[in-house]
């Protein structure tokens, strides 16, 4: 039923492989004359993308995607025209030539309204949606079922594509949608009628416009879903709170997104409002996204793990969990690209519950906090604080190891086993053969690293003399 659904109301979308790397965010960038230990900043880049991208790499991180969240643009909302503030992002064209080099792509925040020029043009041509007051923010909003309005939106979009932009946060596509009154959208239907359907629109504009300029290797990651959306892009669960009800929020909605034909769904690591920063959270939140198609880490209110708002600043357990974790979701690429390949061509999320493997066994709907990231592994995130030993159902008919210390059991049981706040409770099915690692030695040798603070001046000097290069050869 699950597989005939996700067919019925998609197929999902395939993204490109790097997708499903480990992404870096920030809610909001500011450009700085100093680093966060008071390195002078001499690098030609956004003082913060720089500052991740260099500790990143220092500590052996890897990243895939990095996203530029709003404000980015000039304007009041930081969003005008789709214009680059030049001042907050400095050499951006080159910027985005930098990370390519480095196999990071990159990922703007844009939402569906005009700002600046675009919004009295588009407010005179009769591009907007009706019923919608004039106020400060999501105004106004673009009428995509007027073919014009749409095109002239899409011509915003179309100048970040061809700075080389990546992929696209699909931001505010249910919010503050007018549905009450006497109105009608272009096409001809009721704003009630449209309602719904706008995030579809939304995403489908965006996604035929990346398309035209980058064939297959682009994403689209809108915050609201309707019926068909899960065709044209990837997803993730909203401004959760970043507290352990958030966490234990977030493994419900993954699993429930699974079921509801949206396979590549992943959270606001560390979460997003109210976000609490403690150091077994994120611990426990960086363990679960890896086990997520979309691992995204942010946005930390905007500070790195290194330069936290509470003691210690930096946190060395939370950047060693990071870099042990995104590392490993890393490892995973090729199995996670496998499995989405899957659900493309057959409806099979790739994580899944256990009730779509058991539903007969009272265990696989009571265990609801465990279940299997694709065929061959399965996993049980911990949400509360204080726990260390976790209750795992384990499906029959395999033998299941534990990746922590290698001991076999057989499936049709409930386990008990201990993780502690750097673990994760994995298994893998013996069948598969595949090979974590040793993740004991990893995660040594990953805290060994966090330890050492990367010498940021050395770091930032190799920026500046790759720009160097970069204008002599232009």
């Amino acid at each position: 039923m699950v597989q005939a659904f996700a067919k019925e109301v998609g197929p999902p979308f395939l993204p490109p492989k790097w997708v499903y790397g480990a992404w870096r965010w920030r809610d909001e960038h500011r450009h700085r004359t100093t680093y966060y230990d008071g390195t002078p900043v001499t690098g030609p880049f956004n003082s913060e993308v720089m500052e991740d991208i260099l500790m990143m790499r220092a500590f052996g991180i890897p990243c895939a995607v990095y996203w530029i969240d709003r404000p980015w643009a000039p304007g009041p909302l930081g969003y005008d025209d789709f214009e680059i503030d030049t001042n907050r992002l400095p050499n951006f064209s080159q910027m985005v030539r930098w990370l390519e080099e480095g196999g990071i792509r990159l990922v703007m925040w844009i939402g569906p309204f005009f700002q600046g020029q675009m919004a009295s043009n588009a407010l005179a041509l009769g591009y907007t949606y009706p019923g919608q007051r004039p106020q400060r923010n999501n105004y106004p909003l673009v009428d995509f079922t007027n073919p014009e309005a749409r095109s002239y939106w899409q011509s915003g979009v179309v100048k970040l594509l061809r700075m080389g932009v990546a992929g696209f946060k699909l931001d505010r596509g249910e919010e503050g949608i007018p549905d009450d009154g006497p109105y009608k959208v272009f096409d001809g239907r009721s704003i009630r009628e449209l309602r719904n359907a706008y995030p579809v629109l939304y995403l489908k504009a965006t996604y035929d416009i990346a398309r035209k300029y980058r064939g297959k290797d682009f994403v689209c990651m809108p915050r609201a879903a309707y019926t068909g959306s899960t065709k044209y892009g990837v997803f993730w669960g909203g401004d959760v709170a970043g507290t352990p009800e958030g966490l234990r929020a977030s493994i419900i909605a993954l699993l429930r997104s699974a079921v509801m034909g949206y396979p590549n769904w992943g959270s606001d690591t560390c979460g997003y409002a109210r976000a609490l920063l403690d150091t077994e959270l994120c611990m426990r939140w960086l363990s679960f996204s890896c086990f997520c198609p979309i691992m995204e880490v942010g946005p930390t209110r905007n500070v790195g793990f290194w330069n936290l708002p509470r003691e210690p600043r930096y946190d060395t357990n939370v950047i060693a969990a990071w870099r042990l974790y995104a590392r490993l979701h890393t490892r995973l690429m090729e199995y996670s690209y496998w499995c989405a390949k899957e659900a493309a061509k057959n409806g099979t999320p790739i994580a899944r519950p256990l009730f779509l493997i058991e539903p007969e066994t009272l265990a696989s709907w009571t265990n609801w906090w465990t279940y299997l990231y694709g065929p061959d592994i399965l996993v049980s995130p911990i949400w509360k604080l204080g726990k260390t030993n976790q209750e795992v159902y384990l499906p029959k008919g395999h033998t299941w190891v534990y990746a922590w210390d290698g001991k076999e059991y057989e499936g049709g049981q409930t386990v008990t086993v201990r993780a502690e706040s750097h673990q994760i409770p994995i298994f893998v099915r013996k069948e598969s053969g595949i090979i974590l690692g040793d993740l004991n030695a990893e995660w040594e040798e990953s805290f060994k690293v966090a330890s050492q603070r990367p010498n940021l001046s050395i770091l930032d000097a190799e920026v500046r003399s790759w720009f160097e290069r970069f204008r002599r050869d232009e």
